[in-house]
């Protein structure tokens, strides 16, 4: 796992439309625990995979 670069605000990919997860593979299991690590690491209560540079439909989320 990793502590990814979360995009700022001015970001253009961050205007552009996201896909939906055909399958779920090991990347994309990767990917997420990516995330989750970021997300804990920024702080924060959510993160969209946009935000890390990947256009998909994936989000993490923790409102504990």
């Amino acid at each position: 796992m990793a502590v990814r670069e979360i995009l700022n605000c001015f970001d253009p990919r961050l205007k552009k439309t996201s896909k939906a997860i055909e399958e779920v593979t090991d990347d994309v299991r990767a990917f997420i625990k990516d995330m989750i690590e970021t997300m804990y690491d920024a702080p924060g209560i959510g993160l969209a995979a946009p935000q890390l540079g990947l256009l998909k439909e994936i989000i993490v989320l923790d409102v504990a």
